[in-house]
């Protein structure tokens, strides 16, 4: 290859990260690039990793459009510098030929069109400086480059009946990657011709640069820069984020008494019922148990001491935002929520048919998936205050996994 030239200051850089996609093979109910590595989604760490390089102008992410709640939430983890390079997002189509245009003619409308532009799949969290650096060099120098690693397994094409047609040389095939190169102007441009064909549909950058006629290099890739697809990725995508952990265990009660009213709150579930129960907040015992369970896996006091009831401004409260807090204070520690269980203790109203909305709720609320929350309801066999119908207990257990301390 010939060798990088020097970028000049001049040369605009953008980055462009196709988001848009559902992804959902790993097994999970929400995009993979939404999904958590050591406190930080799959996405934020993707842009960081472009962003590294400080000649990366500006950031943009191509999203579907019922995503956008879980995209800020994303870009709500990124430092200052970061955050600043990153644009308003555009919204996916159908296909990924079609986001990439949309993500393209997005920044073709700024002020300051991008003289180079690198295109990158959101779910390659592991990018490094020196990939992205070379993306950029090789686009200044050959106009259309893409990363490549040498290809190990032997590959075999085939006809539509399995039978083996050909061998190819392995030392003529290379796994590409992204981020994909370009000039700017090249791939808009190939991008609006292909739009304008019927027919034509191509899954990534590379392909229709070629269709368009230009010639595209491979430059070196790097076998840390994996794309994650199974549920497999990404346990060993966990692995590789956390380092060295350890689980942590809490253990939280809470108990209200009953008073006039015409609801209860329950995992922040309003359950109509004869009564309300009685607090400084909104006295939702399940989520005050869940939030001390936090808190004592992580050895950071309890509720009380955070959220002092003798203190007015938590007169009537929202009971989410305590626990909203205990999950932020485990993302500080660089940890993770694995599981979380509750028992609820009375005798009415009847949790069954309401489980799942607390469940929903709870998950909601700690940003983890449903099914790694437990709602459990007991009766007491009319023994004791919650047996006499006075009121409301709950008890809960938080597993957390926290990067080992030195």
């Amino acid at each position: 290859m010939t060798p990088f030239l020097t970028v000049p200051d001049r040369i605009h850089v953008a980055a462009l990260i196709v988001a848009a996609g559902r992804g959902m093979r790993v097994g999970l109910d929400r995009p993979k690039q939404y999904l958590d590595l050591a406190g930080e989604t799959v996405l934020a760490r993707s842009i960081k990793a472009l962003a590294a390089d400080k000649r990366v102008q500006s950031i943009l992410c191509v999203i579907h459009p019922d995503d956008q709640e879980m995209y800020q939430d994303a870009i709500e983890t990124l430092d200052p510098d970061t955050a600043r390079r990153v644009l308003p997002p555009a919204f996916g189509g159908a296909t990924r030929q079609a986001s990439g245009r949309a993500g393209l003619e997005a920044l073709a409308s700024r002020p300051r069109v991008p003289d180079l532009i690198l295109v990158h799949d959101a779910a390659r969290p592991f990018t490094s400086p020196a990939l992205v650096s070379r993306s950029i060099e090789s686009a200044f120098s050959r106009g259309a480059a893409i990363p490549g690693v040498p290809v190990t397994d032997t590959i075999k094409r085939i006809d539509v009946h399995g039978q083996i047609t050909d061998t190819p040389a392995r030392r003529d095939l290379k796994a590409v990657q992204t981020p994909q190169a370009f000039r700017f102007d090249l791939l808009l441009k190939a991008h609006r011709s292909a739009a304008s064909q019927k027919g034509i549909d191509f899954t990534d950058d590379a392909s229709i640069a070629e269709w368009a006629g230009h010639p595209v290099y491979v430059f070196d890739g790097d076998l840390d820069n994996t794309k994650l697809t199974t549920s497999a990725d990404f346990v060993a995508a966990r692995e590789k984020t956390m380092g060295t952990t350890e689980t942590r265990t809490g253990i939280g009660y809470d108990v209200h008494a009953f008073a006039e009213g015409d609801h209860v709150i329950l995992g922040g579930v309003d359950i109509p019922h004869t009564h309300r129960l009685s607090g400084h907040s909104d006295a939702d015992v399940v989520l005050h148990a869940i939030t001390d369970a936090i808190f004592g896996a992580l050895a950071d006091g309890d509720i009380g001491s955070h959220f002092p009831p003798s203190d007015p401004q938590w007169k009537g409260a929202d009971s989410r935002i305590f626990l909203e807090y205990a999950v932020e204070r485990v993302k500080i520690r660089g940890g993770r929520i694995v599981h979380l269980d509750t028992t609820i203790i009375c005798e009415s109203p009847k949790i069954g048919p309401h489980r799942d909305a607390i469940r929903e709720s709870i998950a909601s609320i700690c940003g983890v998936m449903i099914d790694r929350v437990g709602v459990k309801a007991t009766t007491t066999e009319q023994l004791g205050f919650t047996g006499r119908r006075e009121g409301i207990a709950a008890q809960a257990i938080a597993s957390l996994q926290i990067p080992l301390s030195e």
